[in-house]
């Protein structure tokens, strides 16, 4: 993309006045939106990863263009776009936000529409019988449900309920109330965009959004929602040589569909209270951004100080 015509026009100046490119943050979007959706483990969580992916990329990329007229510097930070809206003025920052609000949203509706919430393949299903084995009789690792029985390795739950033990869902995705549908729904929209914003919260020194990313990624790796976060962390990393060596910048393209990414993986791994916390986490954080400047913290914080300056230039 940096050789494209009309690149200049993606060019910025980084906080040490260095000339860098916004091209890594498209790049970086659809190539992680593009893995992550062939590392889902169904249909609804691919679409959901490319929602939350590219519509995050996308709002972002827009804000990166606008938000750098003249007449969009003076609102900074959630209550600068709110202020700007109760003058009559909507802003490129308050567009991204209600972008990514809906994209989060749509993302966390197609998660609650899998049965498995995106989170993997291993496992059994409650109350409903797997297909047997050759043999007829249920052949190794085969599950049936609402009998009693069990098949090789699986932990399954009689007619009278339970759960199914390595389902990779730790116990969500139970029938229940519409109510409690809508909340939890909403709840994984919270998390999938408060996620991208604080990605995006972050990118303010060369390669910090990349190792926070990769930080966030690397224990959710393993587990059942792994297949979701491979592609984007091998994403991350490609660009990560580049970005500490301030030839590009993320920008809000990048940084806004990695945590997006991100949100969704730790959606498709929780249930209600596992999203009610993360929830909580990342609002606490995102209300401390508005008084406390995260740079300023990083700096004076032993261990954090050198993890951030890690691989960066020095001068």
């Amino acid at each position: 993309m940096r050789g494209a015509p009309g690149a200049q026009r993606l060019e910025r100046t980084n906080f040490r006045g260095h000339t860098v490119s916004l091209a890594g943050g498209p790049a970086l979007a659809v190539a992680a939106s593009a893995t992550a959706a062939l590392g889902a483990a169904s249909a609804p969580a691919a679409a959901a990863a490319l929602c939350a992916g590219l519509g995050a990329g996308g709002v972002g990329f827009y804000d990166d263009v606008v938000g750098s007229r003249p007449e969009q510097k003076s609102a900074k930070g959630f209550r600068g776009h709110l202020g700007a809206l109760r003058e009559g003025r909507i802003t490129s920052g308050l567009v991204k936000i209600a972008g990514m609000g809906a994209a989060g949203l749509l993302a966390s509706a197609l998660l609650d529409s899998d049965g498995r919430g995106g989170a993997g393949s291993a496992g059994g299903a409650s109350g409903r019988r797997q297909r047997p084995g050759r043999d007829g009789r249920g052949g190794s690792g085969a599950t049936l449900v609402g009998r009693g029985g069990a098949g090789a390795g699986s932990a399954v739950a009689g007619r009278r309920g339970g759960s199914v033990a390595g389902s990779g869902t730790r116990g969500r995705r139970r029938p229940g109330s519409a109510a409690g549908r809508v909340g939890d729904v909403l709840l994984g929209a919270g998390v999938i965009a408060g996620t991208a914003n604080l990605v995006n919260l972050l990118d303010l020194r060369p390669g910090r959004a990349l190792k926070a990313g990769l930080i966030i990624g690397a224990p959710l790796l393993p587990g059942a929602a792994g297949g979701l976060v491979a592609g984007p962390a091998g994403a991350a990393g490609a660009l990560l040589r580049e970005d500490l060596g301030e030839q590009i910048m993320l920008g809000d393209a990048g940084a806004n569909a990695l945590g997006a990414l991100l949100g969704v993986a730790l959606a498709a791994r929780t249930g209600p209270v596992g999203r009610a916390a993360l929830l909580a986490g990342i609002a606490g954080l995102t209300a401390a951004s508005e008084k406390v400047s995260f740079t300023k913290v990083i700096e004076a914080t032993p261990g954090l100080r050198e993890l951030d300056a890690l691989g960066r230039r020095s001068g």
